[in-house]
């Protein structure tokens, strides 16, 4: 019977990956002729270069005469609500440059200059409930990689680099920015140094933006630069692009940005920056008998750009003491959770080192969370850190190289990551990757990945529409051990109207990535995604009504059923009010492939389950001074049943001041246990203006005990120059009250000099 299992699999495969050959195939020919009719139709705006005794003081208002001569980029047209009629609010975008700066001037007319909102100041908040203007830069004019920066009303600054995604749209693009992003993601947690200014009048807002092009990697030959604008007039729920503005474009889509033409005799300077940086910390363990411990110490990085598209960064003595601490979780799952990387060093260019990742986070092959912490999050010191990202001709290039040194029960260690991937046709490439885990105790062994990925990918499919076909093969070695491999196949139809994808992977039994993430191994996985959003014409209240079926089926590798799982949105609807409602049902079957702990009681490996749940979901606009998230999820839950309840309110009494309250209660009823998890969470930031903020994270869940309180300030003295101070204070709620279990403060000062 397994052997006859075995053949019809793969038959079955063998058929499928013919038609996907073959989808593909029509599909790239398809798009190599919309590019070849497409040629330069793309808009343009001319960058003026200022005169030799002319500057721009960069304050707000466009009173310069560079302005007056400049001609602005403007004739937006809708995403939404009414896509590609004219922008119902005038936005004019006027650009100029000299040797050593870009310039963006910036008209927002508006009709109702009273009812503008710009709630948020702080540098890189979510100005998602607020107006404002976002705009895309590609220097190098490649439509794969870019910048992505925002500013609101109250002069709030905001960016990220724009990196190839390993497939597109959807999600997160489209809630931010509108369109589906294609193939480009926005790292968020990049820093640029820019300047801006802001003045509200009586026509509406007035941007002067200022932009080293030292911030920026570009080619200096380059003919034009891509570019694009997108303005967002929130109490209205309108997008509108200067171009790019069909359903399945927007700002993300560097293959319909326009270009900015003129630019030339563009310095970087040297190329270099020194970013040294001072550090005080006090850390204290009450009633563990150990004194206090204060200590002052130094570092920081050095940065070059070894070509114009070629970037180093060397980091010594590393310490992340400013980074936010991670949201709390409660694991009622038999996987390990993932928890996103937030220090600075490693997201800055992680774009270079992407492997084959699909948004669902269960599998890459480089995790950069597995570098200076230790598995339960505790900090390990970091000696240094070397990393080159960029660009080579058709390449795009990535290596790390990082030192930890020895502390309580973990060893020093060296981590090594290499990553290429050569640019095909328009949007495709083929890449490998190798990493190395190597620690200098001399006892554990080297631990080594290495693997191969694809990706065919266009934008342009039968005129408009997105299409990408990839792959991946992986391998990590571990002595004789076979079984090691991971490999999987991917197609996706990422559109408005129609979101459909297939995903196949195996991940073999001994299949352990050195430096990365699995959540689970010994398996092989279908995963079906179908999702249809059509949009109601010229309907009152309803912008989309979304339906979706997701589906998996998982097996050992061989081939015996180990679960299948349907979530099936019976509808999402979103309103123009920026309102949205969805109502899921989630039938499940699993069997244990080994034991599963839950609530202090054990499930037995063999067992079947087979349960059901239901969620529904609710959230208003975020743009209210009240507004509010819940999602009630219940149901059967293996044995037993689940009953999961999360709530969200935001508060926004006055410009610079939000607070986000939010509770999670999971109860769960099995037959030899019952109990309830809690997770209370209090966000409340204020901030003082654009470059003064302090933000205060309470959290607390009932399965460790702990109530936690970080509190962040940060000072931005200029762009590039930061003082920080954090405190972190946990305490255990224990049976007579809550105990003190540590508190550290530190203060940090961050300076940058460019060269």
């Amino acid at each position: 019977m397994s052997d006859v299992s075995e053949v019809s699999d793969t038959s079955d495969t063998s058929d499928t990956l013919r038609a996907l050959a073959w989808v593909i195939l029509v599909g790239l020919l398809d798009a190599a002729t919309a590019v070849a009719q497409e040629t330069s139709s793309s808009p343009s705006v001319v960058a003026i270069r200022l005169g030799d005794s002319e500057r721009i003081d960069v304050d707000g208002r466009l009173d310069e005469a560079i302005w007056q001569r400049a001609s602005p980029a403007t004739n937006f047209a809708q995403l939404d609500p009414q896509n590609g009629a004219p922008a119902t609010e005038r936005t004019e975008v006027r650009v100029a440059f000299n040797r050593d700066r870009l310039y963006l001037g910036v008209e927002c007319f508006d009709s109702e200059p009273a009812r503008l909102l710009g709630n948020q100041m702080v540098r890189d908040g979510p100005l998602a409930s607020d107006d404002r203007f976002m705009w895309a830069l590609d220097p190098q004019f490649d439509q794969r990689s870019g910048y992505f920066f925002e500013i609101n009303p109250s002069g709030a600054m905001g960016d990220g680099l724009l990196v190839p995604s390993g497939g597109g749209g959807g999600g997160g693009a489209a809630a931010s920015t509108g369109g589906l992003g294609f193939g480009v993601t926005q790292n968020r947690a990049w820093d640029g140094i820019w300047l801006a200014r802001v003045d509200r009048h009586e026509r509406g807002w007035t941007a002067e933006i200022e932009i080293p092009f030292r911030t920026l990697t570009f080619d200096p030959e380059a003919a034009a630069w891509g570019a694009n604008f997108q303005r967002t007039v929130r109490r209205k729920n309108e997008e509108s692009l200067w171009t790019g503005y069909g359903r399945n474009q927007g700002l993300y889509n560097l293959t319909s940005a326009g270009r900015i033409v003129g630019i030339a005799d563009a310095s970087q300077g040297v190329g270099l920056d020194v970013k040294p940086y001072v550090i005080g910390t006090h850390t204290a363990t009450p009633g563990s008998g150990r004194p206090s411990i204060v200590k002052g110490t130094y570092g920081g990085d050095l940065l070059y750009n070894v070509t114009p598209l070629l970037k180093s960064n060397l980091t010594i003595n590393t310490d992340f003491a400013q980074t936010e601490v991670d949201d709390r979780q409660v694991n009622l799952t038999r996987f390990p959770l993932f928890f996103p990387e937030k220090r600075d060093f490693f997201l800055d260019g992680s774009g270079s080192f992407d492997f084959s990742r699909e948004p669902s986070s269960d599998f890459t092959a480089f995790f950069s969370r597995r570098v200076g912490l230790d598995a339960n999050g505790r900090p390990q010191k970091i000696d240094y850190g070397a990393k080159l990202t960029g660009q080579a001709g058709r390449f795009d290039l990535g290596v790390l190289q990082v030192r930890t040194a020895p502390q309580a029960q973990a060893p020093g260690e060296d981590f090594t990551v290499m990553r290429s991937r050569r640019r095909l046709l328009r949007q495709s490439y083929v890449g490998v990757i190798y990493t190395r885990r190597s620690a200098r105790d001399a006892v554990r062994p080297v631990r080594e990945t290495m693997g191969a990925d694809f990706e065919l990918a266009t934008s342009r499919f039968r005129g408009s529409q997105n299409l990408w076909f990839s792959g991946f093969f992986a391998k990590t070695p571990s002595g004789d051990r076979g079984g090691n491999a991971l490999y999987g196949l991917r197609i996706n139809y990422p559109n408005d109207l129609w979101n459909v994808r297939m995903s196949y992977r195996v991940v073999q039994k001994n299949a352990d990535p050195a430096i990365g993430f699995i959540e689970r191994a010994d398996y092989r996985r279908w995963n079906p995604v179908v999702r249809f959003g059509p949009r109601p014409r010229n309907h009152r209240f309803i912008r989309q009504v979304s339906m979706e079926t997701w589906a998996e089926w998982l097996t050992d590798t061989s081939n015996a059923l180990l679960g299948r799982a349907f979530r099936i949105t019976l509808a999402e609807v979103a309103l123009h009010s920026g309102d949205t409602a969805s109502i899921t049902v989630n039938p499940t079957y699993e069997r244990l492939e080994r034991n599963f702990v839950i609530g202090g009681v054990t499930l037995p490996v063999g067992n079947t389950y087979q349960y059901t749940r239901y969620t529904t979901n609710v959230s208003t606009a975020n743009r209210r001074v009240l507004s509010a998230n819940a999602t009630v999820q219940t149901g059967t839950f293996y044995s037993g049943h689940r009953r999961d309840v999360t709530a969200s309110v935001n508060v926004r009494p006055r410009p610079g001041v939000l607070a986000t309250l939010t509770a999670q209660a999971n109860r769960v009823d099995l037959p030899d246990t019952r109990f309830t998890t809690r997770i209370l969470r209090a966000l409340v930031n204020t901030q003082f203006g654009p470059f003064v903020s302090l933000a205060n994270n309470v959290q607390y869940d009932s399965v460790s005990g702990v109530l936690g309180w970080q509190v962040r300030f940060r000072w931005i003295l200029t762009p590039g120059n930061d003082i920080y101070f954090v405190s972190l204070n946990n305490w255990l709620d224990a049976a007579e009250g809550y105990r003190v279990l540590d508190r550290s403060t530190a203060a940090k000062i961050v300076l940058t000099r460019r060269f």
